[in-house]
């Protein structure tokens, strides 16, 4: 892994991590479903549009199709979906370390579900990657956090992991912007859909509200899924996903500067415990790769 790949496994992480903090933002001034619809719209079209400029077809064989429908519903609408809705009481903090356990119930599921083999390295580091997201967790609900919002943070990772073990290495036939932009359409119609039945479509029109929106368009939402597609094309997906150990402490870190949430001594530890394992575990898989 050289040095460029360095900085842009760093870069990834850090957009990655701040997209809970400002997505804190937005569920405070606007509905979330309503909110992340429109971010998905607005960035799909951009994709869709900028792909068709570039020559990249709609056109796509069933297996990408299929991806782009289960990653469409389990990434961008229940993942985000579940997310958004649980910011609105819970800590963005707390939101991205539980993310960022996706890393582990990927290995987990994979060496209960598909029999991936699992080294010892790897059963260390899920032991110690599950015990310190559950010493943050554990310690933010006794402190007051909402459990049901909680427990709808497990829920968005779950999908995700799930999703991540059903698509596996579905080529994208060279139409890769046009895939992510179909994704996110996808993801878009579907959290419209639920809004409309769910939500009433009251937005304050701040300058917070507006500056996090057209921030997590631009980066989250486009730069970040850029890049990350751009470091498994010099990396492999394998080394690329080692960034991952990165994102609690990125997490916490830009929640901390950007909303003023207090991090205790608990939660730093949880955080080491908590990265030291997503770190052995995507090492005992590049090894195994």
């Amino acid at each position: 892994m050289d040095f460029r790949a360095i900085l842009m496994g760093l870069a990834f992480s850090l957009m990655w991590s701040s997209a809970f903090a400002t997505a804190r933002i937005i569920v405070a001034d606007a509905p979330p479903l309503l909110a992340l619809s429109a971010r998905f719209a607005i960035s799909g079209l951009i994709a869709v549009i900028a792909a068709r400029a570039m020559g990249q077809s709609w056109r796509l064989t069933r297996p990408v199709a299929l991806s782009v429908i289960i990653f469409g519903l389990c990434q961008n609408a229940l993942y985000l979906g579940l997310n958004f809705i649980a910011l609105q009481s819970v800590q963005a903090s707390l939101a991205s370390i539980i993310a960022s356990s996706m890393p582990l119930i990927v290995a987990l599921l994979g060496w209960i579900w598909r029999g991936d083999k699992v080294g010892p390295l790897g059963i260390l580091g899920l032991l110690a990657g599950f015990a310190g997201v559950a010493l943050i967790m554990g310690g933010r609900v006794s402190g007051g956090a909402d459990p049901v919002a909680v427990a709808l943070c497990v829920g968005g990772a779950l999908a995700l992991a799930v999703a991540t073990l059903t698509v596996r290495s579905v080529s994208s036939g060279g139409n890769l912007l046009m895939v992510v932009g179909l994704q996110m359409l996808v993801g878009s119609i579907t959290l419209g859909a639920v809004s409309a039945v769910l939500e009433t479509p009251q937005v304050a029109l701040t300058t917070p509200l507006m500056l996090a929106f057209a921030y997590q368009i631009a980066i989250p939402g486009l730069a970040a899924t850029l890049l990350w597609f751009a470091l498994v094309g010099r990396v492999g997906a394998v080394r690329a996903s080692t960034f991952h150990f990165l994102n609690p402490f990125f997490g916490v870190c830009v929640a901390a500067a950007l909303l003023g949430e207090k991090i205790g001594l608990l939660d730093m530890i949880g955080v080491a415990i908590a990265a030291a394992g997503i770190l052995a575990v995507q090492l005992s898989r590049m090894k195994a790769a």
